[in-house]
């Protein structure tokens, strides 16, 4: 399953750091108004990401971890995917995700994360020239795959997304490497009932075949969506996680 409503980033706030952060109303492509949680860092150098939430769209969690974010100095702007079917405004803990979900389109979410970079490198986004997406669940598997989109990306973090097709039967990121074109970093879970380590490794095969510049890691016994305050027990991948993604960051930015 993915994050609970209630969940929180395993990740300490930063005392004393400056972040102006606002709900953002973005436009796509196509004219299509979405919802966006933007977190500006005081002090930051020009890198920004993108945060795919998991089937929930935007909620709490990634809002909160839009800010963790920019307490490091990264601007970030948390998206939803749902503008097409469900509007822009706040939703309560019943909204029907799934029913939205089944109507994304891979090629509505290249298009939505496109206005979220045209964002973050606008003077109002952060001007940012170095610009990541990070993705959790359905979100890991799609931001590794704006590896694709001619975003221009510095490169692609992915928490336990699913390597193969998506739920239409379109391509996934192990069946679409080649087509990628900026590193990659996942982080998966061992425990994870629904991606076997054998599609974790068939990934692996794939972008090594490609010549695509990636590292994925596998925490043994860790389940799916462990990154989350709660699972206390796995901290310590929590821990190595996050310090993986800043690491990431910081070595591919231009």
């Amino acid at each position: 399953m993915c994050h609970e409503l209630n969940s929180l980033p395993p990740i300490a706030p930063i005392t004393g750091a400056a972040v102006d952060a606002s709900d953002v109303e973005l436009t796509s492509a196509d004219g299509t108004a979405f919802a966006s949680f933007s977190a500006k860092a005081a002090e930051a150098g020009g890198v920004g990401i993108v945060v795919l939430p998991d089937v929930r769209g935007l909620y709490y969690f990634y809002e909160e971890l839009a800010l963790r974010f920019a307490e490091q100095g990264i601007h970030s702007v948390a998206i939803d995917y749902f503008g097409r079917t469900a509007g822009v405004g706040k939703r309560d803990d019943e909204f029907p995700f799934m029913e939205h979900v089944a109507q994304t389109k891979p090629a509505n979410i290249v298009a939505d994360v496109g206005a979220a970079v045209t964002h973050l490198r606008s003077p109002e986004g952060g001007g940012c020239t170095s610009v990541f997406t990070a993705g959790f669940c359905f979100g890991g598997s799609n931001s590794w795959l704006q590896a694709t989109g001619g975003h221009g990306l510095a490169g692609v973090i992915g928490f336990y997304g699913r390597p193969g097709p998506g739920r239409d039967g379109s391509p996934g990121p192990a069946q679409r490497a080649a087509d990628f074109g900026c590193p990659v970093l996942g982080l998966m879970g061992g425990a994870d009932q629904g991606i076997p380590q054998e599609e974790v490794d068939g990934y692996d095969a794939a972008l090594e075949a490609a010549g695509i510049e990636h590292e994925l890691i596998v925490y043994p016994g860790a389940p799916h969506s462990f990154f989350d305050r709660s699972f206390i027990e796995h901290g310590e991948a929590c821990a190595d996680a996050w310090k993986r993604v800043l690491a990431f960051i910081a070595e591919h930015r231009s």
